[in-house]
């Protein structure tokens, strides 16, 4: 059986509401085993994430980051996902790699989201200017119906203006703006995708009974929230396998005594299988997207079952 080959192209037939579902579906399975490899210099890195799911397969995303590619006009990330399925271990489809990554990374927030956000929320923020931010305003407005204002802030305000000139999703206000502490004070969802290696959220600004999703901070040495932040906000995480001991966003404050790994309440395995997320409006919940290659798995096999 040959696999089948899916382009970017196919975004345009895929759906938020599938790709959230399909990561919920994906939960309820047996967790999954999880392996990545690293090879190269660190400028030029090959990244490979494998993972097994029981019933669902096998999956691989082997990709390169290569710094200097934007100067010769090629994409810093390149790469693809080869999806195996758990019988006999045939390969069934070979993924654009940034077909998997968008749809997994703004649908692993917004199924964070669903679970833990105050179901009135109305008010969503979203702090940084990359191309998660446009895949981050589709995707919560399929998954939070009830949204009727996204605000946008980035360090150069032409991104967040530039953003905001994009055509609305229905029934909701797109605007750019300048004052973070502000926005942060009026949202009742926060979405932060930054590539911040100090904290660019403070736990100072932000009211009782919101809810922070934290996207960008992926390495060691990165962080998004500070310690008043993380200290004092009920933690969640997409997985524990693939965020306390790898990303600074805990690692970091684990190290520095401000918070224990047991601070984490629960994942997405925890919560879908019914631990309690919420336990008050006035709570304020923070959610680390950490992704792994359990999620591209998930989200792969939907997609080529969608194509």
């Amino acid at each position: 059986m040959s696999p089948k080959i899916i382009p970017y192209d196919i975004a345009e037939k895929l759906d938020w509401p599938g790709a959230i579902a399909a990561l919920r579906a994906g939960h309820t399975r047996p967790k999954a085993e999880l392996g990545d490899t690293f090879l190269g210099p660190s400028d030029a890195v090959l990244l490979s994430r494998a993972a097994y799911i029981p019933g669902l397969g096998y999956g691989v995303k082997s990709f390169t980051v290569c710094d200097g590619n934007a100067q010769v006009g090629l994409p810093t990330v390149q790469g693809a996902m080869v999806v195996f399925e758990p019988e006999h271990g045939q390969p069934t489809a070979i993924v654009d790699c940034p077909l998997v990554t968008e749809f997994k990374t703004a649908a692993d927030s917004v199924l964070g989201a669903q679970l833990l956000a105050r179901p009135d929320s109305r008010r969503l923020l979203i702090v940084g200017g990359g191309r998660v931010s446009r895949s981050l305003i589709a995707a919560y407005a399929a998954g939070f119906p009830g949204l009727t204002e996204i605000t946008l802030w980035t360090r150069r305000p032409e991104q967040a203006q530039e953003l905001a000139a994009d055509p609305a999703p229905e029934g909701i206000s797109l605007r750019a703006v300048t004052d973070l502490p502000e926005a942060v004070a009026e949202a009742d969802i926060v979405s932060s995708a930054t590539m911040a290696r100090t904290p660019v959220l403070q736990g100072a600004w932000v009211k009782p009974g919101t809810h922070v999703d934290l996207i960008g901070a992926y390495k060691a040495d990165m962080r998004e929230a500070d310690d008043a932040l993380i200290s004092t906000a009920s933690l969640f995480v997409d997985s524990r396998d693939t965020t306390l001991g790898h990303i600074g966003e805990l690692l970091i404050p684990i190290r520095e005594g401000v918070i224990t790994p047991e601070a984490v309440k629960a994942d997405l395995y925890d919560l879908i299988g019914g631990a309690r997320g919420r336990e008050s409006a006035e709570e304020i919940t923070l959610y680390k997207n950490g992704g792994g290659a359990h999620l591209d798995l998930m989200i792969a096999d939907w997609i080529s079952r969608a194509g």
